[in-house]
């Protein structure tokens, strides 16, 4: 795994007072992306409560993945990011009219679930495998 492919996206539940993994795979991913750190490496974490929407940690793997595919196909950023708004339905109309991009910020969670579903089916086109690094997104 290449270091700059390294992304992690856990849940943790407070029990007894405490962060824990809610099960051992869980635990393993987190091992696996703290193996695959180089020493002295900076690592950013976002940290989230989520209650029943979620919308504030699907936003955070939105991102880090446009980024990705970005770099591998060779586009910028904000390109990547409309082609991924296109492909799921948050372009309206014509953008050189009257038509606009819907904010990632303004969609409900199951927007924000068929962009994450076109990530992962544009990264599979791409041979880049996100559905390791997003699969607590379909559970609850």
């Amino acid at each position: 795994m290449n270091n700059q492919d390294n992304i992690l996206s856990i849940k943790l539940v407070k029990r007894n007072g405490i962060l824990a993994y809610p099960n051992e795979a869980m635990k393993a991913i987190h091992k696996e992306f703290v193996d695959n750190l180089q020493e002295e490496q900076t690592v950013e974490i976002f940290f989230s409560a989520a209650g029943a929407e979620g919308t504030n940690m699907q936003l955070a793997k939105i991102h880090p993945c446009i980024r990705k595919l970005a770099n591998e196909i060779g586009m910028t950023f904000e390109a990547m990011k409309l082609e991924i708004k296109k492909k799921s339905g948050l372009v309206i109309g014509d953008l050189n009219n009257d038509g606009y991009a819907k904010s990632f910020g303004d969609c409900s969670i199951e927007e924000l679930s068929g962009v994450i579903q076109t990530i992962i089916e544009t990264g599979d086109f791409c041979n880049i495998n996100f559905r390791g690094k997003l699969p607590e997104i379909y559970q609850d």
